[in-house]
């Protein structure tokens, strides 16, 4: 199994930036990639950035050259950030984190709003 905890979501004026961290723990071992996806009211669940074990990176064209997907791993934990700048309104979504291994699994989801 595998247990993961995002943090990072707020309210930001357009233009600006966050950062979200998801921390995953348990059988990391497991985990050949991960990744970041968001959901908007109304619309379907769409990837933002990936990242796989050997750190080859995966990029929606709706956030090429505004967000960052990186991650650090340890014995025991794996993290995986994202680095929003220049950030829109139609950024806002909840966004959630995602890990790939045997199973599928997904962390509880972080609210990120863009509004001035």
């Amino acid at each position: 199994q595998v247990q993961l905890v995002e943090s990072g979501g707020d309210l930001v004026q357009p233009g600006g930036s966050l950062r979200l961290s998801c921390e995953a723990s348990g059988r990391v071992f497991t985990i050949y990639a991960m990744g970041w996806y968001r959901q908007a009211p109304g619309k379907e669940r769409e990837l933002v950035a990936q990242i796989t074990r050997d750190d080859s990176t995966t990029y929606a064209d709706s956030v090429k050259g505004r967000f960052t997907i990186s991650r650090d791993s340890t014995t025991t934990t794996s993290t995986v950030y994202l680095q929003m700048n220049s950030l829109k309104p139609e950024d806002t979504a909840v966004y959630y984190c995602n890990a790939l291994a045997i199973d599928v699994y997904w962390g509880q989801g972080t609210q990120v709003t863009v509004s001035s």
